[in-house]
């Protein structure tokens, strides 16, 4: 695969270290590149302690936190204060302590009717768009893969056209024998970002990482398969113990 990087760490705390200083590292290329940082997030539980070593020392001080705007690669339809919100888990481990301002921060509105929250992300993403486009080049994506092999709220399945044809969608497929109440971004702004990296702890998902990585392409049973930048790299961080 061209341009991609798999590294695997002995433990979840290098791993997340690894990419607290990769999130730095791109951080600062890109404000000194083009004057701004653009990454979307991830939920769930890998990312956590990431998000906890961004919020201290040295990084907490040394990303430049006045030129970052976040976004979110999904949510849950949810309000921002619920438990399950991606957008609380940041708030409370990162958004609370370091100096970034309510203005750029761009986050999923999960407390709106399913199809107004996906025409609010679809608004928000052109208001930061390049040169008329619909929607930004992220800087950096941070993804993460579930045991079937979702991304974001892309799940196995058919491949629906909104995935194919919007920036933003509902995502309509039962996860875990539930409704995924959820909006996800679509592929189409994944695939377009400079950075993409895969955060993958435990043992319980090695056996689907080896298929995403190593096995047929089947995008319908391995979602996490349909990200493949068109330009950017695309890098994995795995830890493959519990």
């Amino acid at each position: 695969m061209a341009n991609v990087r798999v590294e695997t760490f002995s433990s979840y705390a290098e791993m997340s270290q690894a990419a607290a200083a990769l999130f730095s590292h791109v951080a600062q290329t890109a404000v000194n590149e083009r004057g701004r940082f653009l990454v979307a997030l991830a939920g769930g539980n890998t990312p956590r302690q990431l998000y906890q070593l961004l919020a201290q020392p040295p990084y907490k001080t040394t990303i430049p936190w006045a030129k970052t705007i976040l976004l979110w690669g999904d949510e849950r339809l949810v309000p921002p204060d619920h438990p399950e919100s991606n957008y609380k888990q940041v708030a409370d481990l990162l958004l609370a302590h370091v100096p970034i301002t309510p203005e750029n921060v761009f986050r999923m509105k999960g407390e709106l009717p399913a199809e107004t929250a996906v025409a609010d992300y679809t608004t928000q993403l052109k208001k930061l768009a390049e040169n008329g486009r619909n929607w930004p080049h992220l800087d950096l994506a941070i993804m993460g893969m579930g045991r079937d092999g979702h991304t974001a709220s892309l799940f196995p399945g058919p491949i629906s056209p909104a995935e194919t044809s919007q920036p933003v969608m509902l995502a309509t497929a039962h996860y875990n024998g539930r409704p995924a109440h959820r909006i996800t971004l679509t592929p189409l702004v994944f695939n377009d970002a400079r950075h993409i990296l895969f955060l993958v702890s435990g043992a319980n998902k090695q056996a689907t990482l080896q298929q995403v990585l190593h096995g047929t392409y089947e995008p319908e049973k391995w979602p996490a398969q349909r990200i493949t930048p068109k330009h950017g790299k695309l890098i994995w961080y795995i830890h493959p113990h519990n």
